[in-house]
């Protein structure tokens, strides 16, 4: 028991033995600065370092961008900001592709590019009344008198039937004398409104200004999406005072007519309409005289 207690009594001395720690200057040795040690007390300024120098270590790690240079950390920020920029180049990939169709479709605006289709009268005909026999689509007595009824309310009501077969009102960008009309045979798929240099070109309709560019060929040309499928084009003009991109309402000027361009006749207005991608004869809709 004393041998025990005689060991612990070393120790303690071990630890608590003052030491002086010196520091001399080499040449003159003089005392720069001194200061009083022990050994418990070195143990505990070290321990206390290392806890701060692990503590300090930690919270630069979690609480600061620092942890983002760490190899094999991921950073919460950045997984929602690379979901988000996946969403986006999708979506803007997807804007891209019907961006390039609308593109083409102007594009066949511009040259004309139209394949015709020949439909055979007879065998639609034929084949439809075959269809009927099938499926037997005659009609029962019920829907002949409910289609009686129809057409009945229709023959005498002219606005409803007039505004069913057309329902929209196009306003006319120019009036004069008709030049060359529409003429799907030789590929002439407007309308050329002959008028004096000058004179203010009007939009059709409401839009949006898709083109607004000069071409060699025809021009200063204009080219408004109406929505719902509806393209006007004008062609010809000697300037312009729309942009791309600016929305205009029905009767606004949007050009100056001229002759400009290599395809030119004379102070014209080369107009046409598309829909759907397909061209439509404007004096259908419209009245230029």
């Amino acid at each position: 028991m004393s041998n025990k207690k005689n060991k612990q009594k070393k120790l303690a001395k071990k630890l608590l033995h003052k030491y002086r720690l010196v520091i001399l200057n080499e040449d003159t040795f003089e005392e720069r600065f001194a200061i009083k040690l022990t050994r418990l007390n070195v143990f505990v300024m070290m321990s206390l370092s290392a806890i701060i120098l692990i503590t300090l270590t930690t919270v630069l790690i979690a609480f600061t961008p620092l942890r983002e240079y760490i190899p094999g950390y991921s950073s919460t920020a950045l997984k929602k900001e690379a979901t988000s920029l996946n969403f986006k180049t999708d979506s803007l990939q997807q804007v891209i592709k019907m961006n390039e169709q609308y593109f083409e479709s102007i594009k066949r605006v511009l040259k004309g590019d139209v394949a015709t289709i020949e439909f055979n009268k007879d065998s639609i005909i034929k084949a439809a009344e075959q269809e009927a026999i099938e499926y037997n689509l005659n009609p029962s007595r019920e829907d002949s008198l409910l289609r009686e009824k129809v057409n009945k309310e229709d023959k005498y009501n002219l606005f409803e039937s007039a505004t069913s077969k057309v329902n929209f009102v196009l306003f006319p960008p120019v009036t004069g004398t008709i030049s060359e009309g529409y003429n799907a045979e030789e590929k002439h798929y407007a309308v050329d409104i002959v008028v004096a240099k000058g004179t203010p070109v009007k939009a059709a309709d409401d839009g949006t200004v898709v083109l607004a560019e000069w071409t060699t060929q025809t021009g200063y040309v204009v080219i408004i999406d109406h929505g719902n499928g509806l393209i006007s084009a004008y062609k010809h003009n000697a300037s312009l005072t729309k942009e791309q991109g600016d929305l205009v309402k029905a009767g606004e000027v949007i050009a100056i007519s001229g002759d400009a361009g290599e395809l030119t006749t004379g102070p014209h207005l080369h107009f046409e309409l598309w829909t759907d991608g397909y061209p439509i004869d404007p004096t259908t809709f419209i009245d230029f005289e």
